[in-house]
């Protein structure tokens, strides 16, 4: 066994996106840093990969818009080669044979997409943008934010009066809407809006992205604002994508970081965060290496570093018995695909290139087959029918596949996390015939798709754990649930990024404000370690 002599002020476990840039900061405010990753590469789920030979995709993660625009400015992640292009239209959803709504940006353009199939609803959505901006201003703000923490004194007490001061401000019809978005079902909140189901069914995806629930679920509203509150090149609201894949942007925020001084290790897997003396003091390896540092950050799901990393008795049992029931599981499945030819869709005629074919495609045509999708996944571990977003990324980006050739990233609801019964995920069986039923299911609506298929990168929820340590194939390292969020992320007395052991953080989406390409838990943690560290000078 070695040990390494040099210590550090703050050692991070995990440099996907938000290890990176808590890194970054943490090294911009002067202290040494390393982070670690198990890989070998940086990026965790977000990273561009060949997964055929010629074809390059973004792995697990694969559109921008929730990366925050102040982490992108403070990191200067476009001078460190990140360039984000923007989708020709928002979103394509094909209804039938004939129908499709084709969802543009702009007011204006969406309103006569709309009023194709309402005219009533084509009136309305400029009112229920505008509510959703404000709303979205509001979590903007909030997600910059170390909530108050319960229990935790005079100071969080003055922090709470301030947030409270922010929200008694809005005036009562925004007090309202937060209520209906913070509390009710995505089908309810939209139902008082609008009155088309393809319409609603539009607006529901949002709701129900990575929470394994269905748009009557309570919850499902926030999780459709937590969707709405991006913006991409200055444009709220806009979504794009990273010219290179996803791992364009965690590649920029390691050089980033490490301008800033910060070292970054891959291939690092590591063993147990060490304890003495009370507090975390450094993490072991699986090599045996034991890393010294006055400060542990964990970018890892909650879950899996207290299974597997922080020893059972450092910790209050309660706490530990809280964390390990966090509620997990985002009931999606990923796959990636190489494409001879665009898809022909019956309702967008032609294989050459039209903006719909550069938009998000949605398969997804009603509030029943969410809610149908929902339900096969409960009672019988996967869709028949399943909820498609499919990108095809090469349309925008020639660097990923050869010429007049794609690629596309398709994101599936709902799978069961685990599987019923005595199946299970770690049978090839089990995810290559779901993977097929993916390829039918867009193959109804675009007929020479399953043609065109060269090849395919599956990847189930048990895969997502394995290979990304995405405990039960959780995108967001736990669900954006009513009881888990702000102050209750991931758990209540545990918001403010500190993990109920001295010295040790989190700075993953387990924390505030939750899960996506944001940056914005390693930003906030990285804001209050530095406090710590120079708040009690005796940990240097």
């Amino acid at each position: 066994m070695s040990k390494r002599d040099s210590a550090y002020d703050v050692v991070i476990i995990g440099a996907g996106h938000n290890g990176l840039t808590a890194a970054a900061y943490l090294a911009k405010a002067g202290l040494r840093v390393v982070a670690l990753e198990r890989r070998k590469c940086v990026g965790g789920a977000a990273v561009t990969e060949e997964f055929h030979p010629g074809f390059r995709n973004s792995v697990a993660s694969y559109t921008v818009s929730l990366l925050n625009p102040r982490v992108i400015a403070d990191l200067n992640l476009h001078a460190h080669g990140l360039r984000i292009v923007e989708r020709p239209v928002a979103n394509f959803w094909p209804v039938d044979e004939r129908r499709a709504l084709v969802m543009p940006f702009g007011t204006a353009a969406r309103q006569r997409a709309i009023a194709e199939f309402s005219a009533a609803d084509a009136e309305r959505l400029p009112v229920y943008e505008a509510a959703l901006d404000r709303a979205a201003d509001v979590v903007r703000d909030l997600a910059l934010r170390t909530p108050p923490n319960a229990g935790g004194g005079i100071i969080e007490l003055i922090k709470g009066a301030g947030l409270g001061r922010r929200l008694i401000g809005l005036d009562l019809n925004d007090k309202r809407l937060l209520v209906d978005l913070f509390t009710k079902s995505a089908a309810d909140f939209l139902n008082g809006w609008f009155e088309n189901d393809v319409v609603k069914a539009a607006f529901a995806f949002d709701g129900i992205v990575g929470a394994y629930a269905a748009p009557s679920t309570p919850g499902t509203a926030y999780v459709l604002l937590h969707h709405c509150f991006g913006e991409v090149n200055g444009k709220a609201g806009v979504w794009g994508h990273a010219v290179g894949g996803m791992g364009a942007i965690t590649q920029a925020m390691a050089a980033s970081a490490r301008a800033a001084g910060a070292e970054i290790r891959i291939d690092a897997p590591v063993a147990k965060v060490i304890v003495g003396n009370g507090r975390a003091t450094g993490v072991e390896l699986t090599s045996g290496e034991r890393i010294k540092a006055k400060v542990v950050a964990a970018n890892v799901p909650p879950k899996l570093l207290f299974r597997d990393l922080v020893p059972d008795t450092a910790i209050d049992p309660e706490l530990r018995r809280r964390m390990l029931a966090i509620k997990s599981g985002s009931g999606t499945f990923r796959m990636n695909v190489a494409l001879s030819e665009l898809p022909d869709f019956t309702s967008r005629p032609g294989k050459a290139m039209q903006p719909h074919h550069g938009a998000g495609i949605i398969i997804a045509p009603s509030m029943d087959y969410m809610e149908r999708a929902y339900i096969d996944a409960r009672l019988e571990g996967w869709s028949r029918a399943p909820i498609i977003e499919m990108l095809i990324p090469s349309t925008l980006d020639d660097t990923l596949a050869p010429s007049g050739q794609h690629v596309a990233s398709l994101f599936i609801q709902h799978v069961a996390p685990h599987l019923p019964g005595d199946r299970s995920w770690a049978d090839p069986a089990e995810r290559e015939a779901f993977a097929d039923v993916v390829i039918d299911t867009v193959t109804r609506y675009a007929p020479n798709f399953r043609e065109a298929v060269i090849a395919r990168q599956v990847l189930s929820p048990l895969d997502l754990e394995n290979l990304l340590g995405l405990v039960d194939g959780d995108i967001f390292h736990g669900q954006l649930g009513l009881d888990q969020l702000f102050s209750t992320r991931p758990v209540l007395g545990n918001a403010n990024y500190r993990l109920g052991l001295p010295g040790l953080y989190l700075c993953g989406s387990g924390a505030h404000p939750g899960g996506g390409v944001t940056g914005l838990p390693g930003r906030n943690a990285a804001q209050e370690i530095a406090k710590d560290l120079k708040r009690w000078p005796q940990w240097l």
